[in-house]
């Protein structure tokens, strides 16, 4: 694995956080607590292996990556990634809030916190991986 895999790696633990993501809400809607605290230290532990993987690639290279779409789609594609931006970085604390209120057993404040995190973690997970699509699959710049 070279540096240059890394966004495809990025986008991977991006799915699998949302994947998990999705457990952990079906867990703790039916009831099933210990799988939901299992599913969702996961998606935080993917999270963070996502953070490192990002940041290493863009501090190693400095990479930026052009947009190849035209027309409409270039600006859905920057209002995707615009409000992908601005959630990932409101995420991490929501995140580590929800986290430590839940590992301290408030549990009534967890779940306040949690109808708020939950949500935006899952549209970020989300968007991580559209972003990835429309940069390297979809409309990737021609060289």
């Amino acid at each position: 694995m070279t540096l240059h895999d890394l966004p495809a790696l990025d986008a991977i633990l991006n799915g699998a956080a949302t994947i998990l993501l999705t457990a952990g809400f079906v867990f703790i809607k039916t009831r099933r607590v210990a799988a939901h605290r299992a599913a969702m230290l996961s998606a935080f532990g993917v999270s963070v292996a996502f953070l490192a993987c990002y940041l290493t690639y863009h501090l190693a290279t400095g990479a930026r990556t052009p947009f190849g779409g035209t027309g409409v789609i270039r600006t859905v594609y920057f209002t995707l990634l615009a409000s992908h931006i601005l959630l990932a970085m409101a995420i991490v604390p929501l995140i580590l809030t929800t986290l430590a209120l839940a590992l301290r057993g408030h549990v009534d404040q967890h779940r306040a916190w949690a109808r708020w995190t939950f949500p935006l973690w899952y549209y970020v997970s989300i968007t991580g991986v559209l972003v990835y699509l429309f940069l390297y699959q979809w409309w990737p710049a021609r060289a």
